[in-house]
């Protein structure tokens, strides 16, 4: 079981995704009101209650979970994890609200794309009660302790029901998907390494680089990830992603144009292999070797990504 401690009393539970290490994680704000950034889905659940459990937390005293948005990888689990903590509101985006309270259509979504696996993936979604939900719009503020506020941007690009939140006490933010993921497995090797995430169904690249620009104006000192952790260089995480963004778009549009008359799984593999070679590229330019786990999860990610890029140039 990974817990770390962040520093400014912020804890990280690793959800261990899929099964994965360092893919997705929930964080653990120590304060009078004591919440939960981040769920995961069902299956990753058992490793937050012995991640609280670890960390010595009554589930009593856990007052907010707060889902950046509604993408079953983050919020999945909110309603099984609600089971267990009695005296806690679920704080959700405005366009994530009603999906929480009636999860039917998020079942429906994850069936059609992952079939048989779903429920190994994320079985069961539960409904969370009307009175436990609590929207926070655009600059709502809620105090946690006398020395912390949290702060929520509305900030869509990666998804329309997506918020991210920032922390007055450690000057961060939590992103969720919005500023892209974080492989910490490579910091090892000597190489940072954050990558735009543009899975299906609202990717829009325009709002996402405006949701960065919003983000950078804040002037943090630390970027909290949804896949994974803390990194304390935001402007090299808005100058990755501000470069890899338009090379994904126009990897996509070729890939759009040269398989006009493909099916969609052929356009997929195309540009999958396409955004590989790129992120293979620059990692061998960089003196790192992908293998491993780490290998796994980027292709996880580009194969979601790959995509979702599709999906949004369809309705172009």
């Amino acid at each position: 079981m990974q817990v770390i401690d962040l520093g400014f009393n912020i804890s990280l539970i690793d959800t261990f995704d899929l099964g994965k290490e360092r893919r997705t994680g929930s964080y653990v704000l120590h304060a009078e009101e004591l919440t939960i950034i981040e769920t995961s889905a069902s299956p990753s659940i058992p490793y937050v209650l012995k991640g609280l459990d670890q960390l010595g937390i009554d589930l009593e005293k856990v007052k907010n979970i707060i889902v950046t948005h509604i993408h079953l990888d983050h919020a999945g689990g909110v309603g099984l994890l609600l089971k267990h903590c009695p005296n806690a509101k679920v704080i959700v985006h405005p366009r994530g609200k009603r999906h929480l309270a009636d999860p039917a259509k998020l079942i429906l979504g994850a069936q059609a794309v992952y079939g048989d696996k779903f429920k190994e993936l994320f079985d069961p979604i539960l409904p969370v009660p009307e009175d436990r939900l609590m929207i926070k719009e655009d600059g709502d503020i809620i105090k946690i302790d006398e020395e912390r506020t949290l702060t929520f941007y509305d900030t869509p690009g990666h998804a329309k029901h997506h918020f991210s939140i920032h922390d007055s006490l450690s000057n961060g933010i939590f992103t969720g998907d919005t500023i892209g993921v974080y492989y910490p497995q490579l910091i090892e090797h000597g190489m940072e390494l954050y990558l735009p995430s543009t899975s299906p169904n609202q990717f829009d690249p325009d709002a996402m680089l405006q949701s960065i620009d919003r983000v950078s104006k804040l002037h943090v000192d630390r970027i909290y990830f949804g896949h994974y952790g803390m990194t304390e260089h935001p402007a090299h995480v808005y100058e990755q992603i501000q470069y890899w963004l338009p090379i994904f778009v126009a990897a996509g549009k070729k890939v759009w144009e040269e398989y006009a008359n493909a099916s969609f799984d052929a356009k997929q593999h195309a540009l999958f292999q396409l955004l590989f070679s790129e992120v293979s590229r620059y990692a061998e330019e960089n003196n790192i070797v992908l293998e491993g786990d780490i290998l796994d999860i980027i292709g996880l990610d580009l194969n979601v990504c790959s995509m979702g890029m599709l999906d949004y140039l369809a309705k172009l």
